[in-house]
């Protein structure tokens, strides 16, 4: 009986130890685990979701993001089902998704970024030169909004302004280079801040005010010709020294830069005394896209990565560009301008393409 209670204790023993064994190795499992919240973002982003720290960062949370790139306005055309989270450049297209797919309460607005005018550093010397910018640092000023688009209406060239001769690159129509207005949220924004000018510092809202400023908004598109689907192609064409010298994209895609430990000496950003903040707003279309939403919003470690991609977390502007000529730390001197609803944007977008 001793050795029948003996093998029984012994087989019962052996079964505890692997059934702990079993139950550690369930616990680390789920311990490590993630669940998959399929995404739709603005291209902006993809190298924030694509940062091996940001994707462990979530894991850590139990998420793993799968992000598709999309224009944000272009966002409203895809059909988003099975998909758990929109996250579009701006709010406008985000509240449009919203409705469209039903989703109530407010939306996570976790990070934003103004747009910005990139410069080729000749070319803002000669804007400074002649009354269009003024410049605080070797490679930071302000565009002064109703002087540039008193020039575009008037369809001033290079060669008109005092200055621009000596350097042969400075040739043709003064211009920003911007996207499509139609598919890309940073071309729709310079619209917003444009037609903002235009129309007496007020936002565009009724059909009087849109036929009033479309025609200006027409010429600033029209001069461009081909435009990009989306502001990064735009943004790495002009750090290579293609294309236009004066191009709008976003102050983030600049600090990104920075962060790099990349400086060009050739690079001037000019804070636009008019802009438009992008605030890009989490549409959450399941239970898991809200709990990411919620974490790029709260989370301590992703706002870290959040200023390492520079973007401008909500309420942490002394964390921002704290060591740089190129960059704001605060806002100040930038008058943020409204942006019209969606309704009366995509016309504006509609009528400046023609």
């Amino acid at each position: 009986m001793r050795r029948i209670a003996g093998i029984v204790l012994a087989v019962l023993l052996i079964g505890g130890v692997v059934a702990a064994v079993v139950a550690g190795r369930s616990d680390e499992d789920k311990g490590t685990a993630t669940k998959t919240v399929q995404a739709v973002i603005g291209s902006e982003k993809a190298e924030f979701f694509a940062d091996p720290d940001v994707v462990k960062a979530l894991a850590a949370k139990g998420y793993t993001v799968k992000a598709e790139t999309s224009g944000s306005w272009a966002m409203e055309g895809l059909d988003l089902k099975g998909y758990d989270l929109a996250l579009p450049s701006s709010q406008a297209p985000a509240v449009e998704l919203a409705a469209k797919y039903k989703v109530t309460g407010a939306l996570p607005r976790p990070f934003y970024s103004p747009l910005v005018v990139v410069a080729h550093k000749n070319a803002a010397e000669v804007l400074a030169a002649n009354g269009f910018a003024t410049l605080d640092e070797a490679h930071r000023g302000t565009l002064r909004m109703a002087a540039y688009l008193d020039a575009a209406r008037a369809d001033r060239t290079w060669q008109q302004l005092k200055g621009a001769g000596k350097y042969g690159e400075l040739t043709g129509t003064l211009y920003l280079s911007s996207t499509d207005p139609e598919t890309s949220n940073s071309g729709a924004l310079y619209l917003a801040a444009a037609s903002y000018v235009e129309n007496g510092g007020k936002v565009v809202a009724t059909d009087a005010e849109v036929d009033r400023t479309a025609p200006l908004l027409h010429k600033l598109v029209s001069v461009q010709g081909a435009q990009q689907s989306g502001s990064d192609a735009a943004f790495r064409d002009f750090v290579s020294g293609a294309g236009n010298p004066l191009v709008v994209v976003y102050e983030s895609q600049v600090a990104s830069l920075l962060t790099e430990g990349e400086q060009p000496d050739d690079l001037v950003v000019l804070y636009p005394d008019t802009t438009v903040n992008s605030d890009h707003t989490a549409v959450p279309l399941t239970e898991d896209g809200k709990a990411v939403a919620q974490l790029l919003s709260d989370d301590p470690e992703l706002r870290r990565l959040t200023l390492r991609h520079g973007f401008r977390p909500q309420g942490a502007a002394a964390e921002f560009a704290s060591a740089t000529t190129y960059l704001k730390q605060e806002l100040t001197g930038v008058r943020q301008a409204p942006v019209p609803t969606s309704e009366v944007l995509h016309e504006l977008a509609r009528r400046a393409r023609g």
